[in-house]
């Protein structure tokens, strides 16, 4: 349902990703509102865009369903799913947001370590990001998989 004018009308929807991996075929279900999946596949970034609207806010009366995006993933891919918040994270030397191109930066230097290592690199990361000054803007969720055979 579209905006009604009532007086303090919620507008604000959820960003989400959603996927759904049948094993047995390796393919990957994916639909996404706001949030792109990442995949790692021979050590180059494949970004699976998101539809560019949320769930739960509609700017008009007119449903429109969310994209199913199907890919066939091969052994060896790394699959990221995240939040808008490691992005959006302010810090660094001048108060700066992370930004979308270090993030991906960084997945493309740590995808063949294995995810343990990687939480913890992310982890040091966005904590030397922030240098102490900084308050957590946002929720930080980053999902990892490593299809193997």
């Amino acid at each position: 349902m579209g905006l009604t004018g009532i007086t303090g009308e919620v507008r604000d929807g959820m960003d989400a990703a959603l996927c759904v991996w049948h094993k047995d075929t390796n393919k990957l279900e994916y639909a996404g509102a706001y949030n792109p999946l990442y995949i790692i596949r021979n050590d180059k970034l494949i970004i699976i865009e998101a539809d560019r609207k949320s769930i739960g806010f509609h700017y008009s009366d007119i449903y429109s369903p969310f994209t199913c995006q199907e890919i066939q993933l091969e052994i060896e891919d790394t699959i990221y799913l995240f939040t808008d918040g490691y992005i959006d994270q302010f810090g660094g030397e001048h108060g700066k947001k992370f930004l979308r191109k270090r993030f991906k930066d960084l997945l493309l230097s740590i995808h063949n370590k294995s995810m343990d290592e990687q939480k913890q690199i992310l982890d040091e990361t966005i904590e030397k990001w922030k240098r102490d000054k900084e308050e957590q803007v946002d929720d930080i969720c980053i999902i990892g998989v490593k299809i193997k055979q």
